[in-house]
């Protein structure tokens, strides 16, 4: 059975009932010419633990997009990072629609059959998982829409294509169902504006430089907290659409709703009562045990205490019971502290930051190192320089090459960051989630033309609150030492919220148990000016706009105090000169490139071997960029390097008379005129008919042809004139 569904500028082809028919659930879309197939499958008896086991995977078949995998092994294996992120967006926005106590083993899977090149894989995927769950036998009768919204020339599209959204400025995704928003990511994507300045050369710690070829530089984008609103006001009436449409085309189509025994909430009053007579003291003093740890070790001695009294053993009370019963008064207890009291476990107030302490290039053999510590919730992050051989390569169904990262971000969260002895694992989608997000936060702020690849890497080393915006501050900082001159300074905060009854609470930079007995958590990063990278989960139905434009401001406030404390470690950073990459980017005749290279390579392995660099050429563009690890050595490869390119080889310089009797002595200065501008320098007019050439390295401003300046004479080799500044 095909259903035409339009909605949300897509064309969406839904087929039911024709594949996959054993599943609980299972629906075929069509998107232009991707195809995904979602399913949904459950188990017939429960777990015996209180908790949704939920399980969501996503997977993309190579041959969606007419490729054979590579390496080794010729079928699918581990799942690439965007399949797991794109399983956790549809996990987090699923789950909340799952009734209370339901505990059977559910599997969602969406396979990735044919991939459009244009169009959004994670709005296809979420879409049909969501229409795949409201048509099976699980009792969640609400159908979730997922949409991503771009802002092109400050406009709003609405599920963009994959070539207009390399456009835009804004990646916003937005889930939610009815008027009800569940999940929000958003990141600021940089663009790149025309910029009239001379082609320069790119100093080694100098990543905001020009491109040669393109003569353009990169602007950071930011979005202010209204603009922001705006998008999702725009957003949520999408969702809105895309949700009934959903309902209105398949709730005929639905299965009955299976029989289910759902897990109660164990209720016992007189165990409250009995808590609340004579251990509020104690709970209270609990909660504000400010470790994870040492807060879980209080709770346990308190239910022990209670399971050993004579009390409960007349009546007979289980250590379930009473363990449950405790955590939803403790629960009680930190809600009522921060409602009514306006008082928060640790004595803050509501919108105040923990205390912080930032330290920077504590290891003296990494490129760049900062220990961020906020209140106990700290991050060593570390950065690595490196060149084109160190960038990751990533295959993805939409493109059509491999597609190479300049900028990584990787996050690691140890057992000890919390207390516990557990074995290290390779990253799971936690892990992968974080870094994902302090990555999109940081991105923006990293020029796209440095000539370095850039690793970030957070190690948490502690955790009670927030580890991942700890990271975004460590990591930004952690570019700076390594010298990364990013374009801003980029700060992250988190916030809760608690709603009950008719009053609500906003706490800034929330701690773990915030966190875990709060109804919504979002993340913000951003400069001074505006947002880079957003991340918003929402436990309760429905957040009105004036509540979620509080809470945005309330955040801008933390992260610019934040910010301010930043700035003043950024002051103190001492870079570690001596270990650092050095790196030379500069530009030539690429008419020049052959004799670099030499016969048979011979000229540039003697390049190689003689200074211990690794060089790189571009034929076409005329780049040369120079590695090595000393400086010394990469400035004389460099220097060699621009003495060949100017080298007669019996043919000079095409245009210019080749000088004779050159009466000029090294130092000699002349007010000369630009006649004519090279991608490699200028050529500037001396006397008697003779012209210099200025290298592009010379060049400290813009030039044109006609300009004065005065120059001096730096060498004179091979019947050709070097000049430099005067």
């Amino acid at each position: 059975m095909q259903f035409k569904v339009e909605v949300n500028n897509q064309t969406q082809i839904f087929d039911i009932n024709k594949v996959a028919k054993q599943a609980s659930g299972a629906a075929l879309l069509r998107v232009g010419n991707t195809v995904v197939l979602a399913t949904v499958s459950r188990d017939e008896t429960p777990v015996e633990e209180d908790f949704l086991p939920l399980t969501v995977q996503y997977i993309e078949k190579q041959y969606a997009a007419g490729r054979i995998p590579g390496g080794y092994i010729k079928r699918e294996t581990k799942p690439g990072d965007f399949e797991t992120l794109t399983s956790r967006i549809v996990d987090r926005s699923l789950r909340p629609l799952f009734p209370k106590g339901y505990a059977y083993p559910t599997q969602i899977v969406v396979m990735v059959l044919s991939a459009d090149p244009e169009v959004d894989l994670q709005v296809v995927a979420l879409n049909a998982a969501s229409v795949a769950l409201y048509l099976s036998d699980i009792p969640v009768n609400r159908a979730v829409c997922g949409v991503r919204i771009a802002c092109i020339e400050d406009k709003f599209i609405i599920n963009p294509s994959n070539s207009e959204l390399k456009n835009s400025s804004l990646d916003l995704y937005l889930a939610g169902v009815g008027d009800e928003l569940l999940m929000i990511e958003m990141r600021s994507l940089p663009t790149l504006e025309e910029h009239i300045m001379p082609i320069v050369a790119i100093d080694p710690l100098m990543t905001s430089a020009i491109s040669p070829e393109l003569g353009v530089k990169q602007k950071m984008n930011e979005f202010s907290e209204d603009k922001i609103l705006q998008a999702i006001e725009f957003g949520a009436k999408a969702i809105k659409l895309g949700t009934g449409a959903y309902e209105a085309a398949f709730a005929n189509y639905k299965k009955p709703d299976a029989i289910f025994e759902y897990k109660s909430e164990i209720q016992n009053e007189a165990i409250n009562q009995y808590i609340d007579g004579f251990y509020k003291d104690d709970v209270k003093a609990a909660i504000n045990q400010m470790a994870k740890s040492e807060r879980a070790s209080e709770l346990n001695k308190i239910a022990d205490d209670i399971f050993g009294s004579d009390v409960a053993q007349k009546e007979n009370w289980s250590k379930e019971e009473i363990s449950n019963i405790l955590g939803k008064y403790k629960r009680k207890i930190i809600r009522s502290q921060i409602i009514n009291d306006r008082k928060r476990a640790d004595g803050r107030a509501l919108n105040e930051v923990r205390p912080i302490s930032i330290e920077t290039n504590i290891l003296p053999n990494a490129h760049g190192s900062c220990l961020f510590t906020r209140g106990q919730t700290q991050a060593l992050v570390v950065t690595t320089l490196g060149t084109d051989s160190d960038v990751q390569m990533s295959e993805l169904l939409t493109e059509k090459s491999s597609v190479a990262e300049r900028f990584m971000f990787n996050y690691n969260f140890p057992g000890f960051s919390v207390g516990e002895a557990s074995p290290l694992k390779a990253p799971g989608r936690r892990e992968l989630g974080h870094g994902n997000l302090a990555k999109r936060a940081l991105f923006p702020s990293v020029d796209l033309e440095s000539p370095y690849s850039i690793r970030v890497v957070s190690e948490i080393l502690e955790s009670n609150g927030s580890s991942s915006m700890a990271s975004v501050c460590g990591g930004a900082l952690a570019l700076k030492a390594a010298g990364v001159d990013t374009i801003k300074l980029v700060a992250g905060v988190a916030m809760g919220l608690i709603f009950e009854d008719d009053k609500h609470a906003i706490l800034t930079d929330i701690m773990g148990l915030e966190d875990h007995d709060g109804d919504m958590d979002f993340k913000v990063a951003g400069t001074h000016d505006g947002i880079t990278a957003l991340q918003m989960d929402i436990k309760l139905g429905g957040i009105s706009s004036e509540v979620l434009r509080e809470a945005l401001y309330q955040a801008k406030e933390g992260r610019e105090h934040i910010l301010g404390i930043m700035e003043k470690a950024e002051q103190e950073i001492v870079i570690n000169e001596e270990v650092l990459p050095k790196l030379e980017f500069f530009s030539v005749d690429p008419g020049k490139i052959v004799d670099i290279i030499g016969q048979a390579g011979k000229t540039i392995k003697e390049i190689i071997e003689k200074f211990g660099v690794s060089v790189d050429l571009d034929r076409d563009k005329g780049e040369v960029k120079i590695a090595g690890g000393e400086r010394k050595s990469v400035e004389a490869a460099k220097d060699y390097i621009i003495e060949i390119t100017q080298r007669d080889n019996s043919k000079g310089f095409s245009k210019h008379k080749k000088p004779q009797n050159i009466n000029f002595s090294v130092g000699e200065e002349f007010e000369g005129e630009v006649k004519t501008m090279a991608k490699f320098g200028a050529f500037v007019s001396l006397r008697d008919g003779i012209d210099g050439l200025l290298h592009i390295s010379k060049i400290k401003s813009e030039l044109k042809e006609g300009d004065k300046l005065r120059v001096k004479v730096t060498e004179i080799k091979h019947g050709k004139v070097s000049l430099d500044l005067a």
